[in-house]
């Protein structure tokens, strides 16, 4: 199947959209759940002030309080799906809005656990564990909260804290709003004068494009209609910001990084040690940006040339179903139960959202709950990026799966810096594949473009917003002021240090690409997805020449969730991220894939 217009979404075939009914039958049946629950959740305060009663108390709270949160993620779950499929449907949208309410509400009402459990003493704790089997699988968890005693406040403050969970999202929905479903982008113009849509799901198809004016408009007027609204994002992105500091203080850190990063128990170094290998690595950028400027034979490179086709004569179509089978036939080395599992989401369970429509937003994530299918939305257009993009979102899907049927709804939400080791090593397997079994000069190329476009997102997109981000949250600690110039012209500082002398910088254009990404509404995420990538390359590498035993130590890995810190599960499929090693190396896979593509133009 083919697509060119952007289709409403009522238009969308049936087996191309997200499985929602497998979630709630219908929206209706989701209004009777979300009434219940609401009603449901001060049911749970029975417990406050019991929990010293003995282990037969706190198993029962625990078991109503992961019962609790098994429908208020359903019904969360449910209503971003549907809002992000459509950001112009005003039910999903209020949905979304009263689903974040109640989440908030009940982080607020089961505040008291951990002040409770905090107040017990650990020495107590232990004996109820060694008392009550049943109770056995909160070792980690106790072990993790008196690790971060310090940081837990009172039962009253924590409650407060769990009440703002609902109020601090309105800075990222607002921009998101803005940007996604407020956004009216001019049409992009083709050399031949045809007028091209452009939503945000179809700008990234237009920049992969050949066509060069199409590709400069596109990208003009995206940036453009960015920077006419530049001051409202700049205020929502400080909102955040602020945000992040208040947090920092109300829990006694010392910065908003350590903030971030001690809470899954991972050393500030980790953070630093990227960004100097990565700052030492941009030589190795700057040659593939000449790399580009000849291969397109343009006398100066620009932004929206980074994803230009190299050759000109296009791929082949990519079709869905044809996707789904070579990721299939990558993914083997994991195992026929493994790759069962994958196909059945993609071509029965309906897993995938898959085509772009109108009001869909912009670019692509997995999400899910125990208890439903891990969910992905995306706008397949039917080429070798976004295969790519389909194997990455199926592994993180894939973690998701894997950790919700072994670990306990307490341990199912794996943290955010192992979550992109699973996406990217789909990535690398897949890869590795196709270059070995499509011999064609041309689609190799084409392979090893997406794989540099990948890797220009995460190693070198991601390192510099992360030195954006950490230069911001720094101002706002010290209390300086942060306009929409500040921040323009400190992203078009780095961003001209990294493109080097080979990429023409239009500064207000570069420099707005901040307002472009929801994911700096996570304070201190971007970073992860360079070290996810690292140790991605690195576990791939293992299940490719070690075969079963590397296959089984990762699917260990991905069964673990949070009931190992980050470091250690990655430790245990057999990488070390506290160290530099494994980011030098996916450098050097980085620089031999820029010579192999210098050797296949000639």
């Amino acid at each position: 199947m083919t697509q060119s217009a952007v289709l409403s979404r009522c238009e969308v075939p049936e087996k191309y959209t997200w499985n929602a009914p497998s979630v709630f039958p219908s929206r209706e049946a989701w209004e009777a759940e979300f009434t219940a629950a609401l009603a449901n959740v001060p049911a749970f305060g029975a417990f406050q002030g019991r929990l010293a009663a003995g282990p037969a108390v706190l198993l029962e709270a625990m078991t109503a309080f992961e019962e609790l949160l098994r429908r208020v993620g359903k019904l969360y779950l449910y209503a971003t799906m549907e809002h992000a499929v459509d950001m112009n449907d005003p039910w999903a949208a209020a949905a979304e809005s009263r689903a974040q309410g109640l989440m908030g509400h009940t982080m607020a009402t089961t505040a008291f656990l951990n002040p409770e459990l905090l107040a017990i003493g650990e020495a107590t704790l232990q004996s109820w564990l060694e008392q009550e089997p049943r109770l056995a699988f909160m070792e980690h968890y106790l072990h993790d909260l008196f690790r971060q005693q310090a940081h837990v406040r009172s039962t009253e403050v924590e409650a407060l804290l769990g009440m703002l969970l609902d109020p601090f999202s309105g800075a990222e929905t607002t921009a998101g709003m803005l940007t996604n479903a407020d956004f009216k982008f001019e049409p992009a113009l083709a050399s031949d004068g045809t007028q091209l849509p452009v939503t945000q799901g179809t700008l990234e198809k237009i920049l992969h494009g050949p066509d060069r004016e199409a590709r400069r408009t596109a990208w003009e007027h995206s940036t453009d209609l960015h920077l006419a609204y530049k001051n409202t994002l700049a205020a929502c992105l400080v909102t955040s910001l602020k945000q992040n500091a208040f947090m920092m203080r109300a829990r006694n850190y010392e910065s908003t990084l350590q903030a971030a990063l001690f809470s899954q128990d991972i050393p500030e170094t980790v953070f630093h040690n990227l960004i100097e290998t990565f700052r030492k690595h941009l030589p190795t950028w700057h040659r593939y940006w000449a790399l580009r400027r000849k291969a397109l034979g343009v006398e100066t490179l620009h932004p929206y040339d980074i994803w230009a086709p190299l050759q000109k004569t296009p791929l082949p179509s990519i079709p869905y179903e044809q996707a789904v089978q070579w990721i299939c036939e990558g993914l083997a080395p994991m195992g026929p139960e493994y790759v069962e599992t994958v196909r059945r989401g993609c071509t029965q369970e309906r897993w995938v959202d898959v085509l772009p429509n109108q009001g869909k937003r912009a670019g692509a994530f997995s999400a899910g709950w125990p208890g439903t299918y891990p969910f992905i939305m995306m706008s397949y257009n039917h080429d070798v990026f976004s295969l790519s993009t389909l194997a990455h979102e199926l592994g993180h899907s894939m973690h998701s799966y894997l950790t919700w049927k072994t670990q306990p709804l307490i341990y199912s939400q794996y943290s955010m810096f192992v979550a992109e080791v699973a996406s990217n090593f789909h990535q690398a397997l897949v890869r590795d594949y196709l270059l070995r079994t499509q011999p064609d000069p041309a689609f190799q190329i084409g392979l090893i473009e997406e794989a540099l476009s990948n890797f220009h997102r995460y190693f070198f997109i991601m390192p510099t917003l992360a030195r954006f981000e950490l230069e911001t949250h720094q101002r706002v600690e010290r209390g300086q002021g942060l306009t929409a110039d500040d921040m323009i012209a400190l992203m078009a500082d780095l961003f001209a240090e990294g493109y080097g002398d080979e990429m023409h910088v239009d500064r207000d254009r570069v420099g707005i690409t901040w307002a472009t990404f929801g994911h700096l509404y996570v304070d201190y995420y971007v970073f992860q997805y360079a070290t996810g990538i690292s140790g991605a390359y690195a576990l791939s590498r293992r299940v490719l020449e070690e075969g079963t035993p590397a296959v089984e130590r990762y699917t260990q890995f991905l069964k673990s969730g949070s009931a190992l810190y980050p470091l250690d599960a990655l430790k245990l499929a057999g990488v070390d991220l506290t160290t530099p090693e494994a980011v030098e190396v996916t450098f050097g896979i980085l620089a031999e894939m820029v010579t192999r593509l210098e050797q296949l133009l000639g």
